[in-house]
């Protein structure tokens, strides 16, 4: 479990501090949890004297990677994604740089000294209730910092801060190794927790200013989510790092802006029409929310989970196109539709109990089937991408592949 979590981060921190280069390429996603991560780390091995090029990805495509091992004698580090394809990470890296992956989704061993995975899920704990990607990346901080005779405690709101916007609360409160980094931040005077009767609330000190967690979390996921083609991860960053500032305020209300009038149009259109099957009413958004990152078919999912026009008993599926560009990366061709699936708060229930199969049971199978490309998913969301005509063929795939956890 946590323990033995630690034990291979000391031992990936020997590891680091003794290869030859201080080049680090970093690796986060674009939510709360990846810029939450991505801070956290960025800070950390800046303190610890490395040269950090920061880039955030929706996912961790193919295409980028192939691009992102044509280095050689470089440290690269990913997280908040990547852990389940470890192994294919290793076959690209073959030995050229010492990679790590910080992640909290289910994994997969690389079983490779070259590609050390640090995902919880490998030692135990659960990536949706105990250990978010940005409390990992805390452990990790904390452990190299030490080894420098610093402390990480600055950093342990944010990793708090990446469980609250990952929304994985049990019974409305912080669980595991998410609650003991909340604690940490607590005892700094960083976090404030306050009871009512459905859980807790809780409120970060970011650059001397306290703010709500759940204004910084939406704040957050829309600089990266709606901002992402506009340099939005960046200010995600120095949002972490000096708190809303009046530009960014200005900008996060121009961007809610653009979000809120897609998102509306999008309902308006799938209450009169939204396309169903035995276990799923699913739509495809097609390119309708450019300029906004791919991300945001995820975030629109989990506004809309639980609305009326919605069979709460089916699993919920939105597509939308993945564009031809990767802030950073240039132009690059994906030809591919991403998929996000969600649960109601219903099947989230049955979901946790045990009576219903969880969204990582399925989805990677299903898309793998049809040679798509699946990397991170939770039992409660999850996310794959296929080519673009393919979205009909996952559907039919998805059902399959729950006709036969059923006979299981």
């Amino acid at each position: 479990m946590k323990n033995e979590l630690i034990a291979a981060m000391e031992e990936a921190v020997l590891t680091l501090k003794n290869y030859p280069s201080k080049k680090i390429s970093l690796f986060h996603h674009n939510d709360t949890d990846g810029l939450t991560s991505g801070t956290i780390l960025l800070q950390a091995f800046e303190e610890a004297g490395y040269v950090v090029t920061r880039f955030s990805l929706e996912k961790p495509y193919p295409q980028v990677l192939e691009k992102v091992f044509i280095n050689t004698g470089q440290i690269i580090i990913f997280t908040d994604f990547a852990g389940k394809i470890a192994p294919i990470i290793s076959k690209l890296n073959n030995g050229k740089n010492l990679v790590l992956i910080i992640d909290h989704h289910p994994a997969e061993d690389s079983g490779d000294n070259m590609v050390l995975n640090l995902d919880g899920e490998l030692f135990g704990l659960k990536g949706d209730r105990d250990i978010s990607a940005s409390a990992t990346c805390f452990l990790f901080a904390d452990i190299l910092l030490q080894s420098i005779g610093m402390n990480a405690g600055f950093l342990s709101p944010l990793g708090a801060l990446g469980a609250i916007g990952d929304g994985f609360l049990v019974n409305g409160v912080l669980s595991g190794v998410n609650r003991e980094v909340m604690k940490i931040a607590q005892k700094q005077g960083l976090i404030r927790v306050v009871k009512k009767n459905t859980g807790e609330d809780y409120f970060i000190i970011l650059n001397g200013v306290e703010y709500n967690t759940t204004d910084i979390c939406i704040a957050l996921d829309t600089l990266g989510g709606v901002g992402y083609y506009q340099d939005g991860t960046a200010l995600g960053i120095e949002l972490c790092q000096k708190g809303i500032t009046p530009t960014l305020k200005k900008l996060i209300n121009e961007l809610n802006v653009k979000k809120e009038d897609i998102f509306t149009r999008e309902i308006a259109g799938l209450k009169k029409y939204i396309n169903t099957t035995e276990n799923l009413n699913w739509f495809n958004a097609g390119d309708r929310f450019q300029p906004m990152g791919v991300k945001m078919i995820g975030v629109f999912c989990n506004i809309i989970k639980n609305m009326d026009f919605l069979d709460k008993t089916k699993y919920l599926a939105g597509f939308q196109i993945v564009p031809n560009e990767v802030p950073g990366f240039g132009t690059i061709e994906f030809n591919s539709t991403k998929i996000s699936m969600r649960v109601s708060d219903f099947l989230t229930e049955k979901i946790r109990s045990g009576s219903a199969p969880g969204l990582s049971s399925f989805l990677p199978a299903a898309t793998l089937n049809i040679g798509g490309f699946a990397d991170a998913c939770h039992g409660l969301s999850a996310a794959t991408t296929v080519k673009i005509g393919q979205e009909e063929d996952l559907i039919i795939e998805i059902e399959k592949e729950l006709t036969k956890l059923r006979r299981n």
